[in-house]
């Protein structure tokens, strides 16, 4: 049986990844004042200046008719079944327009909810799609997902909590927004949804416990891991983290991407993820 894998731009996959592991990106939308313009099509330097500026900034989900769109295009290719991997439920409703569109399939349609944002979904949909390549099926590429999702720890440094609150996606963090200006919170994915993880003085050493946290997820995969470290408007701060964790953990480097205009446009500038997914 042939499997195609769809997953949403939030999951950060480079494009030429995507093109080679067979997936396809149905990209969310970010709003800037009255532009409405595709995930991955502006600049993540022009979300921070518009951020930094006072501009409203918000997000979209994909529509129902995108997600069939999609599907129908696989189908016609010769796609007799579908794995759809996308972002926490909890945060979007990205995963409510795939169910939607998967009703309305020519072909059978398995959506999974990763309960994760980010690189970890972009990972979870990566194992689906080997799955689907070593002759899995629909069931086995998709628990690979879910499996990938389940399993991946991320790790947030953000400058300001204030961009999460505005965006309503700063879930049960809210009660870190009233703490002093001299406290960085870290935070993480727990359930689907961002939450604190710890507060911690000064931004370098917020910084260098995100680091620890990283090392020591990555440490505890008996059988390997993907790591990836994603930031919005610091990569100077991002590259010194890439390669400090590169060092930590015995690899040649670590993969520093910028964060797409939807993320960014919830965390803000000056953010730094790591995520970590075992193998």
């Amino acid at each position: 049986m042939k499997i195609a894998v769809v997953t949403d731009s939030t999951g950060s996959l480079d494009p030429a990844d995507a093109a080679r592991e067979g997936i396809v990106v149905v990209p969310l939308q970010v709003i800037i004042g009255a532009d409405v313009h595709f995930d991955g099509t502006v600049p993540s330097e022009q979300i921070a200046q518009a951020l930094a500026d006072f501009v409203p900034v918000n997000t979209s989900r994909p529509s129902p008719e995108e997600f069939l769109a999609a599907y129908e295009r696989l189908a016609a290719g010769g796609a007799e079944a579908i794995v759809s991997v996308h972002l926490s439920a909890s945060m979007s409703g990205t995963v409510e327009s795939a169910q939607l569109a998967a009703k309305q399939s020519s072909v059978p349609v398995t959506v999974v909810d990763t309960r994760q944002v980010g690189l970890a979904t972009g990972f979870a949909a990566g194992r689906a799609a080997r799955v689907a390549a070593e002759g899995g099926s629909v069931e086995e590429a998709a628990e690979a997902a879910r499996t990938a999702g389940e399993s991946s720890q991320g790790f947030f440094y953000v400058d300001t909590l204030e961009y999460l609150r505005r965006g309503g996606r700063v879930g049960a963090a809210a009660a870190l927004i009233g703490s002093a200006l001299s406290v960085k919170p870290l935070l993480t994915i727990k359930d689907g949804s961002v939450v604190p993880l710890e507060r911690v003085r000064t931004t370098s050493k917020a910084l260098s416990r995100l680091e620890a946290l990283a090392v020591e997820a990555a440490q505890a995969c008996p059988d390997g891991f993907d790591i990836g470290l994603q930031h919005l408007a610091s990569p100077t701060v991002a590259e010194g983290v890439a390669a400090r964790l590169a060092t930590a953990l015995g690899l040649d480097a670590v993969a520093v991407d910028e964060l797409g205009p939807v993320i960014g446009a919830h965390v803000g500038p000056g953010t730094v993820a790591v995520t970590v997914t075992p193998r």
